[in-house]
């Protein structure tokens, strides 16, 4: 296996952005770091549980994976466009209840996010399972993927707070950018 093309793609696919990195820094410019890092934590156990279901269920799923892709599409497009309605009618004058920086949110978010699905039924199979089949090599390639992943999601959060008093100042302009951001991801899973 070749180390440096698996962290690379690892490194790339996680740290662009994607639906649950744009929600991320939409969290921290609304609601602060510790609800970013709660629904960060929610979306690394996700990240992690698919993967290790990925590694498992690679063989039984090559025969119906199309299905699934397509359904996870359909699903995942509506989700993203819901949460882009959101971010861009939220109202930061008021004060309100935040729903979206939960822990189950970011946990609910990696199962209808079509970039992690995709990545986590693609990685397994394209960079591990060629070279190593022992379950001890499985898990630590699942760990050290799903530790990328968080590295990436954490990224994201210390952009957000360090440009959290530039991203407030425009707030209205900001929801609007990743609303477009979030709808735009949502159309290109079908593209």
């Amino acid at each position: 296996m070749n180390i440096t093309s698996f962290l690379l793609y690892c490194i790339i696919i996680t740290i662009t952005p994607g639906p649950t990195n744009i929600v991320i820094l939409s969290t921290v410019h609304n609601f602060g770091t510790k609800k970013a890092m709660e629904y960060t934590y929610g979306a690394t156990i996700a990240f992690g549980l698919l993967l290790v279901i990925s590694a498992m269920l690679n063989t039984m799923l090559i025969t119906v994976m199309p299905k699934i892709l397509i359904i996870m599409q359909i699903i995942g497009s509506f989700y993203m466009f819901y949460l882009a309605y959101q971010i861009y009618k939220m109202d930061t004058s008021k004060p309100t209840v935040n729903q979206t920086g939960t822990f189950m949110s970011g946990f609910l978010m990696q199962f209808l996010n079509p970039k992690v699905l995709l990545f986590t039924m693609t990685v397994i199979p394209s960079f591990i399972l060629p070279y190593y089949t022992a379950m001890p090599a499985v898990t630590i390639s699942v760990i050290t993927i799903t530790l990328i992943g968080f590295l990436a999601f954490i990224t994201w959060v210390l952009f957000g707070t360090i440009f959290k008093a530039f991203l407030q100042k425009h707030t209205r302009a900001v929801n609007v950018m990743m609303a477009l951001f979030l709808a735009y991801a949502a159309v290109m899973i079908w593209i």
